[in-house]
C-alpha cells in the first residue's frame, strides 16, 4: 500500500494541493485524472520521491517495491536494451553484475566464494535465472522485436525506447507501479497489450492517462483533481463522469430546494415580523433561514473547447482513387503497390504499427510528397484539409495565430477569425499570441481551428490527439462524430477509432494493406488479427468498392 497524508504542495503562493489524504491499496489500478496543470504529473513524482511537498508525507509498507515509468528518453543510451529493462528491479541487476564481476577474477578467493554462493542464493530467490525471459517476453508483447533486445539503447527510435522503458517499469512484478502517460508513443497494438497486462497484474497501479478507452479498460477506481483536492471514486473513467455529473445535478436540485424555502421563510417574516401576534412564529422562522446553508458547487477547472467542422459544400460520389502507389525512402520500402476508393460516406481509420508509412501516405495525398510509382485523383467536389503529424515548420513564424488564421479564412474579419480561436480557449487578447511560443497542446488548438475555418468536406488527420488534454479529446471525438463529410486519419486513441470510423485500413509492416469495411472492435476480432497474433503470414483481402457498401 502507499498513502498520501496531509500532503500539500504550494509554488509561489498558489497550492497546488492542499491536505490531500489518499491510500491506494493492493490489487486495484487507479487513474489519475483532472485538467491540464491540475498536478497530476507532479503528485506521481511526489509519491515516488522526485519531489517533496510543501508539507505532509507519503508512506509505503514496508518490504514494498516502487517502480515508475521513467520519462529521460536518453537516460539508459549507454546500456543495453536487455539490461535496461532487468534494470527495473535494480537489486536484481545488481546481483548479477557483483556475480559476473566475481567469477571474472583470476585470483578467485574463498572469500569470493562464500559472496558468489550468498549472491547466488539471492538471485535463486528473486527468479534471476528468468530474468532475461521474462524481459524478453516483455519486449516482445510490446512490440519490441528480437534483434533490438542486446543492441545499445542509443541505436534505438523514440517509439522502441519508449517501449523499452515501460518494459522496464513492469520487470519483476513490482509491488506498486506507477506510469505516467504510458500509451504515449504506443501503437494499438501496444496499447492492447497493456491493457490486458495492466487488467491481470495483482499489485498497485496508479497511471496518468489521456485515453479514455484505457482508463475505462483498466482502472478500478478513478482519482480526480480538482480544487487543489484528490477524491476518489470507485470504478472507471465512465462511472466516474456519470457520477460526478449525477453528484452536481443532485447538489444544484439540493439547493433549488432550498433557496425555495429560503423564500418562503423570507416571505413569511417581511409578512409578519410587525404582526405582534405572529411575532414567535416569524421569529422561530428567522431561526430556521439561519440554519439554511447551500450546497457550495464550484465550477471546475477543467474546460471544454467547441469543435464543430461544418464542410461549406456537399461532396460528390466520386472523392479519391488511389491506384498502385508505392514509395521507397533511404532502400526501404514503405508503401507497396496500394490501392484503394474511398466512397462519400466513408470514416477511414489507418492503423497498425507502420506509423511511418501512415504519414507518408497521408502526406502524398496532401500533396506534400510526391510517390515513386502510382496515382491519386481527387474528385471534382471535394475540398481537402490536412492536419499534419510534424508541425515544426508551420509554428516557425513570427505571425500572431489570428493573423495565421485569417489566411485560411474566405471571410477576413477580425471578429469572425477569432471567434474560431475562442472556441478552442484563445479568448481575447490570446489571438495575439506568436506561433513560435505556443505550447504543443495550444499548437494542435490551432491547427484543429484552422480545420474548422476550412469548411472542408473531406479531412485527413495524422495523430490529432497529441498533446491534448481529456477535455480537448472529448470535443475532437464528438466533432469527429458530427462531421458530415469524408475523414482519413490514424489515432492512437482506440476510442476515437472506434466510435468514429466505419472502414479500416491496416498498413503492414511490408508497406501492403488490409482494407475491411468495419467498426475497429470488430476488426479487432477478426480472422486477419487473429492470424496475425498467431505469427501466420499477412494475407491481402481483395480490395472492395466502398461505393458497392453503400
Amino acid at each position: 500500500m502507499i498513502s498520501a497524508n496531509n500532503v500539500t504542495l504550494r509554488i509561489g503562493k498558489k497550492a497546488l494541493f492542499e491536505d490531500v489524504n489518499i491510500k491506494f491499496t493492493e490489487g486495484n489500478c487507479y487513474g489519475i485524472i483532472g485538467a491540464n496543470g491540475a498536478g497530476k504529473s507532479t503528485f506521481l513524482k511526489i509519491l515516488n520521491g522526485q519531489l517533496e511537498p510543501s508539507k505532509g508525507d507519503v508512506t509505503i509498507t514496508q518490504g514494498q517495491r516502487l517502480s515508475f515509468l521513467e520519462q529521460d528518453h536518453f537516460k539508459y543510451d549507454e546500456f543495453t536494451v536487455m539490461d535496461t529493462v532487468i534494470m527495473g528491479n535494480q537489486r536484481l541487476y545488481d546481483i548479477m553484475k557483483e556475480k559476473d564481476a566475481i567469477y571474472m577474477k583470476e585470483d578467485f578467493s574463498d572469500e569470493d566464494g562464500v559472496r558468489a554462493a550468498e549472491l547466488e542464493a539471492e538471485f535463486a530467490e528473486m527468479d534471476g535465472w528468468n530474468a532475461e525471459s521474462d524481459a524478453a517476453q516483455l519486449l516482445n508483447g510490446l512490440g519490441v522485436s528480437t534483434e533490438l533486445h542486446y543492441m545499445q539503447m542509443a541505436e534505438l527510435n523514440g517509439n522502441d525506447k519508449v517501449k523499452v522503458l515501460l518494459a522496464r517499469a513492469l520487470f519483476g512484478n513490482p509491488d506498486i507501479l506507477l506510469l505516467d502517460e504510458p500509451t504515449n508513443n504506443l501503437d494499438l497494438d501496444a496499447i492492447a497489450w497493456l491493457e490486458e497486462f495492466l487488467i491481470n497484474f495483482d499489485n498497485t497501479v496508479i497511471v496518468v492517462s489521456h485515453d479514455r478507452y484505457f482508463l475505462n479498460k483498466v482502472c478500478t477506481h478513478i482519482a480526480d483533481i480538482d480544487y487543489a483536492k484528490i477524491q476518489l471514486y470507485a470504478g472507471n473513467y465512465d462511472f466516474w463522469y456519470e457520477s460526478s455529473q449525477l453528484l452536481i445535478k443532485q447538489m444544484k436540485e439540493a439547493n433549488k430546494k432550498k433557496e425555495e424555502k429560503i423564500k418562503e421563510l423570507q416571505d413569511f417574516i417581511s409578512r409578519f415580523s410587525a404582526n405582534a401576534s405572529k411575532s414567535k412564529q416569524a421569529t422561530s422562522r428567522k431561526k430556521a433561514l439561519e440554519k439554511i446553508e447551500l450546497d457550495e458547487i464550484k465550477p471546475s477547472s477543467r474546460k471544454y473547447p467547441y469543435i464543430d467542422f461544418r464542410p461549406e459544400r456537399e461532396i460528390g460520389n466520386e472523392v479519391l482513387t488511389v491506384e498502385g502507389i508505392s514509395k521507397t525512402i533511404d532502400g526501404v520500402k514503405i508503401l507497396d503497390n496500394i490501392s484503394f476508393i474511398v466512397g462519400h460516406d466513408d470514416k477511414i481509420a489507418f492503423v497498425g504499427g507502420n506509423e511511418r508509412a501512415k504519414t507518408i501516405l497521408f502526406k502524398i495525398l496532401a500533396g506534400e510528397m510526391e510517390p515513386d510509382e502510382g496515382t491519386y485523383k481527387w474528385g471534382v467536389t471535394t475540398s481537402l484539409a490536412y492536419f499534419p503529424k510534424d508541425n515544426t515548420e508551420i509554428f516557425d513564424t513570427d505571425m500572431t495565430i489570428a493573423d495565421w488564421l485569417a489566411q485560411f479564412s474566405e471571410i477576413k474579419d477580425a471578429t469572425y477569425v477569432r471567434g474560431f480561436l475562442g472556441r478552442m480557449l484563445f479568448p481575447g487578447d490570446a489571438g495575439v499570441k506568436e506561433m513560435r511560443v505556443l505550447s504543443g497542446g495550444e499548437k494542435v488548438r490551432v491547427l484543429l481551428s484552422r480545420m474548422m475555418i476550412m469548411a472542408a468536406n473531406c479531412m485527413i488527420l495524422d495523430e490529432p490527439t497529441d498533446h491534448l488534454d481529456m477535455e480537448s479529446i472529448t470535443a475532437l471525438n464528438t466533432g469527429l462524430q458530427k462531421f458530415s463529410g469524408v475523414l482519413l486519419f490514424a489515432s492512437r486513441d482506440h476510442q476515437i477509432v472506434q466510435t468514429t470510423a466505419n472502414r479500416i485500413i491496416e498498413i503492414l509492416p511490408e508497406g501492403t494493406i488490409v482494407d475491411k469495411i468495419t467498426t475497429y472492435d470488430e476488426y479487432l476480432e477478426s480472422d486477419e488479427m487473429a492470424r496475425k497474433r498467431q505469427g501466420v503470414s499477412h494475407v491481402e483481402t481483395e480490395e472492395e468498392d466502398p461505393s458497392d457498401e453503400a
